[in-house]
């Protein structure tokens, strides 16, 4: 083909920037917004996120593994008065993490030097005893699932320190502000974990059908007249010649029908 026969580009005009290039910048508003997807963080820990950023109404989900990034390093302090008193406060946490939440406290209170304004960290237990079906069994039990009582002077510095644990997710209180404790309240949480006699829980109810399986009247039927959790005993109505009579009984020498 003849090289004079292939067309030719159109010249493109030369343009000056130099007005734009000495004019002022313009400050615009940019949304830096961006959209994720939290599919991957599982249904359950997005609920707990959801659920700290409703002023803590109610107890964070379990999440399926313990949280690993749960410090709020960028959360502010409010506007403490500090507070040289020692107060008891209570924080929320995990359910079920508990023991793992007072671990970590104990461990940021060493390597920060708090020693002098974080003074204790119970994790409220009781021991209890079970029966079921004439079966007795003994576990401690968590009084209050999903809190911490922590004792300590408030300040924004000990603030801080606490609510950036791992697996804390807020104190209670009013909005961010903590609320101490009455000093009864705190009297009768300490004297329940060192009662010296366990709980006594049963699965039997007022009303109830049961049947004896120990004593003299061992096979004899009747109903649940009176529960005494303290003295772990039982009052049972059973016929005797059609006429219902009172029999005092442990919880472990009934069952339930």
């Amino acid at each position: 083909m003849d090289a004079a026969a292939v067309p030719q580009p159109a010249a493109v005009p030369a343009q000056d920037f130099s007005a734009e290039l000495d004019s002022p910048l313009e400050a615009k508003d940019v949304d830096f917004d961006v959209d994720f997807d939290d599919s991957d963080l599982g249904p359950s820990l997005a609920e707990q996120l959801a659920a700290v950023t409703r002023n803590l109404p109610a107890l964070p989900l379990v999440p399926e593994e313990p949280p690993v990034d749960a410090e709020h390093d960028d959360e502010l302090a409010p506007a403490i008065e500090p507070d040289t008193d020692r107060r008891w406060y209570v924080v929320h946490c995990y359910s079920g993490y508990e023991n793992k939440v007072r671990h970590n406290l104990e461990q940021r209170i060493d390597t920060m030097n708090m020693q002098a304004a974080i003074f204790d960290i119970i994790v409220p237990t009781e021991e209890e005893i079970e029966v079921r079906d004439g079966k007795r069994k003994t576990f401690e039990r968590r009084v209050f699932p999903g809190y911490v009582l922590v004792q300590m002077a408030i300040s924004e510095e000990s603030w801080f320190v606490v609510r950036n644990t791992p697996g804390v997710t807020g104190f209670v209180g009013l909005g961010t502000m903590p609320t101490p404790l009455p000093d009864k309240e705190v009297a009768r949480i300490l004297k329940r974990m060192e009662a010296d006699s366990p709980r006594v829980m049963v699965s039997y109810k007022v009303g109830q059908k049961v049947r004896i399986i120990d004593g003299p009247f061992n096979d004899f039927m009747g109903t649940v007249n009176e529960l005494d959790s303290e003295r772990s005993k039982v009052r049972v109505m059973v016929s005797f010649f059609g006429r219902e009579t009172p029999i005092e009984l442990d919880f472990l020498q009934v069952e339930k029908l």
